[in-house]
């Protein structure tokens, strides 16, 4: 290969971006009324015009990447397919050596593609506590991409939420990295297996920027680093296999991820041994010119980021282009560091067959042909995730509306901005509210019913009116009154509430749109107010990406029911939820603040991060604590035994408890292992969540579960950034949540200090006794955890 056929490997095209720059008509906004235009990807809009090199000329040396075929713009599944041919043939044919490119798509909420299945947001996969479906539907996710051409996922989001206020919460998994571990490294076992590459993002820190803005400067030190954001990352490509890792546009400490080596090579590759691919994340390598500026120019930002470990610029060639050539040539930049990232990315063409000497651009999409993107396999799929993914807070005296004795209430008020509007059970990577909004002729593209609908199906005895009441975000209160009277004139009010996702400001939650604080947006909770002062019972569904600050809705509220962003059967999830015919499981992944500011705060605190009466008036104490979530039915856990009270730091021990469902009907509960170190060399959490286990229970049925936690589960960053795992006492708490923990013990580790590396046990596996074998059993073996 040519200097310049190996730099073209490293490079990409966005084809459908170029449209952008053609089109004149005025785009709406995902808010009527909102204003501007959405971009889907930062400054999309400026780069979108800098494509002056038709595309015939442009893979004159080669392609690394297309972008987002099936992405940017509303086309079926053959389109896009007939599209993906069209692009590879030009490749082929235009190129020397005739090497085709690697195809990737986003699939955050799903394929992010028109007509296709839209699954639940990841925080409501982190609801879940479920690692066996979040793989079942990232398998269902990447089938449907390998059918159509596709070859790379630029998912799972593996950010550990740290302020609750950053847009991007919704595209997390929560707030604690063991959960965050074992879901992502689920979800990229089922995209791994159905041939298509996962991409690990942000790597690393983008989730705890200043204040939660997007982009902003992370003031984190090494050791949180270690010990709270990257533990994800490991795991998913220790267990899960992922093949490909996309940098944070964040810098950390003032190092932008781009252009970390130590991040990029120093740990990536040379501790975690990682063969696979870094990519960049949308125009983050000429960012480190005009945002960061620590390059002078895109030529100089192509070069960093080369040398830290970059492989592939996406989604167009910018800092990877003809400036990387002239570097060389002169002699400024080894001819090495572009051999190390073509032959990886190279190495990725062989793994996926694209070399092989059959391979043939029509080849590649001939499930196209045949392939329903919103199959009804699917639908189910993304109902039983949304089902499962419903927390219900507080059941109060209301819920469930049917059964135990109760008949359905005879007239209910639906009122609220999210309970007719589908659009809220997205997130802001779905193909509704990513990209059709610039299509507003074309619908949502599938069938989503809305709370609205879905009650109406779920209560067919009830006469059930419907008052939208305000709107999301603005201050528009014109709708109050009609919304109260309905309330007032009915048996019961569901009021549903929440968010609107869209991009850079277009929405309240979702990439850009980031939170002054954790009020429910607009006035969304004075409507509540209004509402609850009628007298009529009245109960709050909350539908949204991030947690809100609900303190005063609770203590007016008849029950109270969080669902994160559930897709596109949110509707029915809810709707069954709240009869009683869908028995909740959801588990919070995230607390729910008791009052709107005091941010940024998550349960993992050292004593000090917690309510310290007598130092700080202000009490982050939560309204309800991560992991919660109730059922109509209830557990007992308690027995807590210790198979030794004593071991090495090397050594191993189990914590058994017995969990019984003392309640009318079945069920399943979470139960949850946490440590926590006494006494340590630096401060650590109060309580970390270390293993969990979920199972399903008749009336009166037990089962004792069993979790093995080897010390390498209480390691941790010490003073000189070596991990390792100390002498003294560990407490073991054992319960349903974080703030719900009965069975508590003390293990004492003795020995020697011990250092550990990446050959950790980064799992604790967990047994459920015969006694559950019959219903849900999950154990190490199916990732649980």
């Amino acid at each position: 290969m040519t200097l310049e056929e190996k730099v073209g490997q490293l490079g990409s095209r966005w084809v459908g971006n170029a449209m952008r720059a053609q089109e004149d008509k005025p785009e709406p906004a995902i808010d009527p009324g909102a204003g501007g235009t959405q971009n889907v990807a930062p400054m999309q809009d400026v780069f979108a015009a800098s494509q002056a090199v038709p595309f015939e000329e442009a893979v004159r040396d080669g392609l690394g990447h297309l972008t987002r075929v099936f992405g940017s713009g509303p086309v079926s599944a053959q389109e896009g397919a007939a599209e993906v041919v069209r692009l590879q043939r030009t490749i082929v044919e235009r190129s020397r050596l005739g090497v085709p490119a690697i195809v990737h798509e986003e699939c955050l909420t799903g394929f992010t593609a028109y007509r296709a299945t839209v699954y639940p947001a990841a925080i409501a996969w982190g609801a879940t506590f479920d690692p066996d479906l979040v793989e079942r539907m990232a398998a269902a996710i990447g089938r449907d991409m390998r059918a159509v051409g596709a070859h790379q996922g630029l998912s799972p989001v593996l950010d550990v939420v740290r302020d609750y206020r950053w847009g991007r919460v919704e595209e997390t998994m929560g707030e604690d990295p063991h959960l965050v571990s074992t879901l992502g490294a689920a979800y990229v076992r089922g995209l791994e297996k159905a041939g298509i590459i996962a991409t690990l993002k942000h790597f690393a820190g983008y989730s705890a920027s200043r204040a939660a803005r997007n982009h902003g400067p992370v003031s984190m030190g090494r050791r949180e680093l270690m010990d709270m954001i990257l533990p994800p990352f490991e795991a998913a490509i220790t267990h899960g296999g992922a093949r490909s890792v996309m940098n944070s546009y964040s810098d950390v400490d003032g190092v932008p991820a781009v252009a970390d080596s130590w991040l990029l090579t120093d740990l990536l590759r040379d501790e975690w041994g990682f063969t696979g691919t870094v990519v960049s994340d949308y125009w983050s390598v000429p960012f480190l010119a005009s945002m960061h500026q620590v390059a002078a120019d895109v030529a100089e930002a192509g070069a960093l980021s080369l040398a830290a470990g970059l492989d592939v610029e996406l989604p167009d060639t910018i800092g990877f282009g003809e400036g990387l050539v002239e570097r060389v040539r002169r002699g400024e930049l080894p001819e090495s560091l572009v051999d190390r990232a073509a032959r990886r990315l190279l190495t990725q063409k062989v793994e996926l067959g694209l070399l092989d000497p059959d391979w043939t651009p029509e080849g590649s999409v001939t499930g196209a042909a045949t392939v329903d993107l919103d199959s009804r396999a699917n639908r189910e799929l993304a109902l039983e995730m949304a089902e499962r993914s419903v927390i219900l807070l507080d059941a109060g005296s209301t819920l469930p509306l049917l059964g135990e004795g109760r008949s359905a209430p005879g007239r209910i008020a639906v009122v609220g901005p999210c309970a007719d509007d589908p659009h809220t059970f997205m997130g802001c990577y779905a193909f509704p509210n990513h990209v059709l909004p610039r299509h507003p002729e074309l619908g949502m593209g599938i069938e989503a019913p809305s709370v609205l609908d879905a009650l109406r199906t779920e209560l067919p005895d009830s006469a059930i009116v419907h008052e939208r009441g305000c709107d999301v975000r603005d201050g528009d209160r014109s709708g109050f009154a009609a919304a109260v009277a309905a309330a007032r004139e009915s048996d019961l009010c569901v009021a549903v509430v929440g968010d609107r996702a869209g991009m850079f400001g277009l929405g309240t939650s979702g990439e850009g749109c980031d939170a002054d604080d954790l009020r429910l947006p607009g006035v969304q909770a004075d409507l509540l107010a209004e509402l609850a002062a009628t007298g009529t019972p009245v109960v709050v569904v909350v539908v949204s990406g991030r947690p809100y600050a609900l303190g005063e809705v609770h203590a007016e509220a008849a029950a109270l029911v969080q669902a994160f962003m559930p897709g596109e059967e949110g509707g029915a999830a809810i709707a069954g939820v709240l009869s009683g015919r869908v028995q909740p499981v959801g588990k919070l992944p995230v607390q729910i603040p008791q009052g709107p500011g005091g941010q940024p705060g998550t349960y993992l605190q050292p004593p000090l991060g917690a309510n310290s009466k007598g130092i700080s008036n202000l009490d982050p104490t939560p309204l309800f604590p991560f992991g919660h979530g109730t059922s109509y039915t209830t557990f007992e856990v308690d027995d807590l035994r210790i198979s030794d009270t004593e071991v090495s730091t090397d050594g191993e021990f189990t914590a058994s408890v017995r969990v019984r469902n003392t309640g009318g009907r079945a069920g399943e509960e979470v139960v949850q292992l946490y440590l926590h170190d006494v006494l340590a060399q630096v401060t650590r959490p109060v309580k970390q969540l270390t293993g969990f286990a979920r199972v399903r229970l008749a009336p009166g049925e037990s089962a004792d579960v069993r979790f093995h936690v080897h010390t390498d589960r209480t390691a941790f960053t010490g003073r000189d950034l070596r991990r390792i795992v100390e002498p003294g006492d560990v407490e073991v708490l054992v319960g349903t949540s974080a703030g719900d923990l009965p069975c508590q013990g003390v293990v004492r580790l003795t020995g020697p200090t011990r250092a550990v590396g990446h050959d950790r046990r980064l799992i604790t596996p967990v047994d459920v006794s015969p006694a559950a074998a019959a219903g849900r059993q999950e154990g190490a073996d199916a990732g649980q955890s």
